[in-house]
């Protein structure tokens, strides 16, 4: 498969290295490009029926805000306003900073029981803007990272924004990565790395798979198949000369 960038966000597309801006650079890189197999994420879902379904995504998927931003921002708002389209459900959903509780495990682990703002299960790990959401996420490592947002109040809110625009300058500068590692861990910011995880949530919580909502679930189980998918891109030498 070849990228031709042409959403919001192109996440896909910046991990890889495609240029967004050029479309005929792009598609040269279809027919000449470099090859490259990338992981791909299953997901089974448990709708609020009981229904069973399985999907597939490459990038993200997320419950809570991120599913709040998916399910409730147009199509035609994001269309001409880009990102910026997401500013009004992402500064409700903080406001409100509603928690659920989720039941989860990692590879079969035993089962830990939380109150979560939002979870994201990431085969990426930067967002637009070059803010880094998941450090340890690599596309090929065969691996799923996930980051679970668990703020208590508006200050959790500011130490999770003030920690994602460090680590997202701490692969630029080498101050940003000294100050990285002398701040400790927040709670408010949790992280694990497997190859399953499984969750069961008290209520029905909607779910986006690579931006797009695909509904409300009661649980989901989400694996990895590592190097599933072969993708094209520029070559390597063309790359440089791009950057």
């Amino acid at each position: 498969m070849a990228l031709l960038p042409a959403g919001t966000g192109n996440l896909l597309a910046r991990e890889l290295g495609v240029v967004l801006s050029d479309t005929e650079t792009a598609v040269a890189a279809a027919f000449t490009g470099h090859d490259r197999r990338i992981d791909v994420g299953i997901v089974e879902l448990e709708n609020e029926h009981r229904h069973r379904t399985t999907h597939v995504f490459v990038v993200m998927a997320g419950i809570g805000l991120d599913a709040d931003m998916a399910e409730n921002t147009n199509a035609l708002a994001k269309k001409h306003l880009g990102w910026a389209a997401y500013v009004t459900p992402i500064a409700r959903s903080v406001i409100a900073n509603r928690l659920f509780h989720v039941v989860y495990r990692v590879d079969g682990s035993r089962a830990h029981s939380s109150r979560a703002h939002t979870i994201i299960v990431g085969n990426c790990g930067t967002l637009a803007g070059n803010m880094l959401l998941i450090p340890r996420a690599v596309i090929d490592d065969g691996l799923l990272d996930v980051v679970m947002m668990r703020p208590t109040g508006r200050f959790g809110w500011a130490g999770i924004g003030s920690r994602l625009t460090l680590q997202g300058a701490a692969r630029r500068s080498r101050l940003s990565r000294r100050i990285l590692r002398r701040i400790p861990d927040l709670h408010s910011l949790a992280y694990a790395q497997g190859s399953a995880f499984d969750a069961t949530f008290d209520q029905p919580r909607a779910i986006q798979l690579d931006g797009d909502s695909v509904g409300k679930v009661r649980a989901v189980r989400i694996t990895v198949q590592p190097g599933a998918l072969l993708v094209r891109t520029q070559h390597p030498a063309l790359l440089a000369g791009v950057s």
